[in-house]
Formats: structure tokens, sequence, C-alpha cells
């Protein structure tokens, strides 16, 4: 070949990749303008910048997973599915989000089983896609399978303990197996992250509930295990009946104590369920024998009685902070 048609080649060669080039910038500049017109709430607009985006790299990730969001967020979430048939179809940064968004999509078009196999399918590709075993775990929550939905909780527990949402699934679903125990702490938990705000309401009204003994409506039978730990939360609660207490908090700090120490006196005695064992009754036994059960009172307490918590919280600041060193000090195992 003689250098002549050497040089042509070169230069088309460099044509094309400038060519490549420029079409992938326009592609990246239209979905980055599609993603700040959704944070604005303008769907249609940003609908319309994706299938620019399309149209030039039909096969473009991102631009197929941003338009469905979009379409999702617009309340047209079902047109969004083919376009999240595509991103599914290789393993990349979209694909955990993808099938979350696609289980979305089926569970809020009244498609429960859709929805878990779209959850059940992401995680068979990423396992360690947190939100999906959160997602799927509703899933399961909605439709009654709350044995399903425990299991799903303690998976996105372990793989991001501080979802506070996980930790508040985890204690609906075993509430409603009357799994007392598991649900108390779960919500201390859940409370322990997000002690304020709607959630942290509903929380407490539930930790109460349990506190008192009520039950729910759909409240399933349990095992020989659980109903132990039940008879120990109703005795150690009943220790405190007989005593008056300063404030609300200081009740349940007296009410809390007694009941940690008893779940924890009982759980070294039983077997199976490591991870309630390992995750929760050993943390808040340990705890219940520090001096910070005040302060963690005042925390589960504060949706409650928000004025007094507060002014205590605040002129107690140092309380609250070696609280917060300890809990960050104290390994938890699954």
């Amino acid at each position: 070949m003689d250098l002549s048609k050497k040089l042509k080649l070169i230069i088309l060669f460099l044509l094309l990749s400038i060519a490549t080039y420029a079409q992938n910038a326009d592609v990246s500049a239209l979905v980055k303008e599609g993603i700040e017109l959704n944070n604005a709430h303008n769907y249609t607009a940003a609908i319309e910048k994706y299938k620019q985006a399309l149209t030039a790299d039909p096969e473009n990730i991102q631009a197929n997973y941003q338009v469905a969001f979009s379409l999702f967020s617009s309340g047209k979430g079902m047109d969004g599915v083919p376009y999240l048939n595509k991103v599914v179809k290789t393993s990349n940064n979209f694909t955990g989000p993808a099938y979350e968004l696609l289980g979305s999509i089926y569970d809020a078009a009244k498609q429960p089983q859709q929805a878990i196999d779209a959850y059940k399918a992401g995680i068979n590709i990423k396992p360690d896609y947190q939100p999906l075993y959160f997602n799927i775990g509703l899933a399961y929550f909605r439709s009654g399978k709350y044995a399903d939905a425990e299991l799903a909780a303690m998976e996105a527990i372990k793989l991001d303990p501080k979802h506070a949402n996980s930790q508040r699934l985890y204690g609906l679903v075993t509430f409603h197996q009357n799994k007392r125990a598991p649900a108390l702490l779960a919500l201390c938990n859940f409370l322990l992250l997000e002690p304020d705000g709607p959630r942290s309401a509903e929380a407490y009204t539930n930790m109460q509930s349990i506190l008192k003994g009520g039950v729910l409506k759909t409240e399933g039978k349990t095992d020989a295990a659980n109903i132990a730990l039940n008879k120990a939360i109703f005795t150690a609660a009943a220790t405190t009946n007989n005593r008056r207490y300063a404030s609300p908090a200081d009740l349940l700090a007296a009410q809390l104590k007694a009941i940690f120490i008893a779940i924890g006196q009982l759980s070294e005695k039983q077997t199976g369920n490591e991870f309630f064992t390992n995750y929760y009754t050993e943390f808040f036994y340990k705890l219940a024998q520090t001096e910070h059960m005040p302060t963690f009172a005042r925390l589960m307490d504060l949706s409650a009685n928000k004025a007094a918590d507060t002014q205590w919280l605040q002129q107690n600041e140092d309380k609250r902070k070696a609280l917060e060193v300890w809990v960050a000090g104290e390994e938890r195992k699954f």
C-alpha cells in the first residue's frame, strides 16, 4: 500500500473517531440535561432529552434507564418496561437499579408477583445490591408473606445495617408473626437511627403496643422459643409498674433496661435464630448494662414527647455524644 493510501486511511479513521467522540459527547450532554430536568420534576422535557439521546445511540444504558425512571416518576411506569429490558440484557452499573425500578413499576401497577419476580431476577445477578432485598421484603410484606419478608429484611440489614427502613421492616414483619422480642429490638434500632419523624411516631406506637401487651389483627402463631421471649417481655415490663417516674422517658428507660436484660439472659439459653441473637440481643443486652440507658430512652421517646426530650438532649449533649461513641465502637455480628 503506497503512502497516499495510508494517509487517506489514517485521515478516515481520525474523522470516524472524531465523529464517534462527538456523538458520545452529545449523548452524554443530552442525558445530563435530562437528569437536571428530572430533578426539577419536569418529566416531559426530561423524557424528550433522553429520547433524543436514544435516537443517536439506541443501546445507551444510562439513557434507557433514565427515560424509564422519568416515565415512572410521571405516572407512566409501564411505558418504561421496554427500556429497562434493554438495560438488564447485560450486567452493568445500572443492572441493580434497573431491576429495582422494574419491581417498583410492577408494584405500583398492583402486580405483586411480577414485582417479586423482578426483584428475584435482580438478586440472582446482583446479590450485593441491598435495595433489591429491601424492596422484595416490602413486596412480600404487602402480600402477607411475613416469613419471606423477614428473611429478605435480614439480608437487607446485613448489607446495610444503617438503613433505617430495613430495621423498621424487620420490626413490622416479626411483629405480624407475634415475634415480639425481635420486633421490639428492631423498632428500637430503627428509632436509634431515626428518632424523629412520621415513621418514628409509628414505630413508637408499635413499641408501646408491645410493652403493653397489645395484639395485631393479623398476628400469627409462633413457636415455643418466641412464646418464652414474649412472656419475658411482659414479665420484665411488669416489674416497673409499682414505681413512679419523673418522666415518660424515665419509665421507658426502666422498662427497656429490664426487658433487654431479660431477653439477653433468656437468649443465652436458646438455640436457633442466630441473626436475632447475635445482632440484636447481644447489643441491647450490653447497652442495658451501661450508663447510657437514660439517653437512649430519650431518643426512643422523642417522637412522643418532643419538647421535653429535645430540651433534655440539648442540656445533656455530652451524654448523647457518649452514647453515639459507644454505639459506634460496639461490634455487632450477624
